[in-house]
């Protein structure tokens, strides 16, 4: 089955266009598709268009089988969304927030299960407005796995939260792919996709730029990785890594860079048992998605994690 299918989809504002002649296909099943792209590449608008909130300028759009423009209200019942921002309302509890959201839909899981999910059922008497940042967003996801959907289309779930809230929120999202649900996952953090997603889409000017595995995206990247070694006896450092530039001492250790790090690796062996050095230490630094990333799209897009606030 196909979550979500799109042909040719152009999405234009005035004279702008955020969106030029998209083509998409993810198919259904328990997987994370990252979405990621600088600010003013077009995720927000793609997002959006997907969940029924806006309409595309033209082009196709199916998801779960529906055309979003059409057929709003059926989509809402099967998606879950949680937007850049959720709206609560601050004098409910966290209870009340979910039985008021459970009553729009024609059938919801207990909210009792759901907070045991995200883990705060020691929050459901509380008033929202007395949640942390970190419980908010997971409160926001709780109400998007509410009705239990089969699609979840995120964007930026985990942005300004700090590294252990950040975790929390990736656990429940695994924990969501192994029940067998499709996450569209739209962030401004690298590392974040890099480690939760099956799938990365990479957006710029409108346009799908690259479509792949991180580790097949790695492979298309052109970076080098970085060797540092560390070692006891009478060496010459600029010639102790064959295949690999020397690039200076870095504290107590000696840099190096290379394109081939399993051949500088194995050169480097061949080179203690030459001269009868030992190795003390060895760290290898492998290029990232972020890398990747940055050559597509060019530094000067690179975003940092605060995203902005408005973005097409």
């Amino acid at each position: 089955m196909i979550a979500i299918d799109v042909r040719t989809l152009r999405k234009s504002y005035g004279s702008v266009h955020a969106l030029r002649g998209l083509d998409l296909s993810i198919e259904a099943g328990g997987r994370i598709v990252g979405l990621l792209g600088p600010n003013g590449a077009g995720k927000t608008t793609l997002v959006e268009i997907l969940e029924g909130l806006r309409t595309a300028s033209s082009g196709t759009v199916s998801v779960l089988g529906l055309d979003p423009s059409r057929a709003p209200n059926a989509l809402r019942a099967r998606i879950g969304v949680q937007l850049q921002t959720t709206a609560f309302v601050p004098e409910l509890t966290v209870a009340e927030t979910l039985r008021l959201y459970a009553s729009l839909y024609p059938r919801s899981l207990p909210p009792t299960d759901v907070l045991a999910r995200v883990d705060l059922v020691d929050k459901a008497k509380a008033l929202v407005r007395t949640l942390s940042g970190g419980q908010r967003q997971r409160l926001a996801i709780a109400l998007a796995m509410l009705h239990d959907p089969d699609l979840f289309i995120l964007d930026e779930p985990t942005s300004g939260l700090d590294p252990i809230a950040r975790r929390q929120i990736h656990d429940i999202l695994r924990t969501l792919t192994l029940q067998g649900k499709t996450i569209l996952l739209s962030s401004h953090y690298l590392d974040e996709v890099e480690a939760l997603a099956d799938r990365v889409l990479i957006l710029s000017s409108g346009e799908i730029v690259a479509d792949g595995t991180p580790l097949e995206l790695l492979a298309r990247g052109a970076g080098s990785s970085t060797l540092w070694v560390a070692i006891s006896g009478d060496v010459d450092a600029t010639a102790l890594v064959p295949g690999a530039t020397f690039e200076g001492p870095d504290g107590s250790l000696f840099r190096y860079r290379t394109a081939d790090p399993t051949a500088a690796i194995m050169g480097l062996a061949d080179s203690l048992r030459a001269s009868g050095a030992r190795l003390d230490d060895l760290r290898l630094k492998r290029p990232t998605l972020e890398d990747v990333y940055l050559q597509l799209v060019g530094p000067a897009a690179h975003s940092s994690s605060q995203p902005a606030a408005t973005e097409v």
